[in-house]
């Protein structure tokens, strides 16, 4: 699928950089770009993460415990730190998932109402 034009892109709300991080290092250890990488390709570059959230949000995950780093060699041969998810981290990504798509149902629901409501 094509680039979308910056107008097209979707704000992240609160929160959601830290489980969408904690989601794509489920598959591995990555890298910061890596990570922003990641999620505008996961997303169909509808989510771009700017480097301005990004760092802040792996801060977070690693006082948290959430997350650890560690410094490696990148693809290109720079050096780079390496994000890992911890296993407080997985069990983390589970309760936000599912607090997500809690919300996710709520919000739909608001927004597609009953067929009762349509036809009242």
């Amino acid at each position: 699928m094509g680039k979308r034009r910056a107008e097209d892109r979707v704000e992240l709300i609160y929160g959601a950089l830290d489980m969408l991080i904690l989601r794509t290092l489920l598959w591995g250890p990555t890298h910061g770009h890596g990570i922003a990488k990641s999620i505008e390709r996961m997303s169909e570059d509808a989510l771009k993460v700017e480097h301005g959230s990004l760092y802040p949000a792996l801060q977070r995950l690693l006082q948290e415990g959430w997350i650890t780093a560690a410094w490696g060699i990148s693809e290109n041969n720079q050096r780079a730190k390496y994000y890992r998810l911890t296993a407080s981290g997985r069990r983390k990504l589970v309760t936000e998932t599912s607090r997500w798509e809690r919300f996710v149902q709520a919000v739909t629901g608001v927004l597609r109402p009953a067929k009762t409501e349509e036809n009242g």
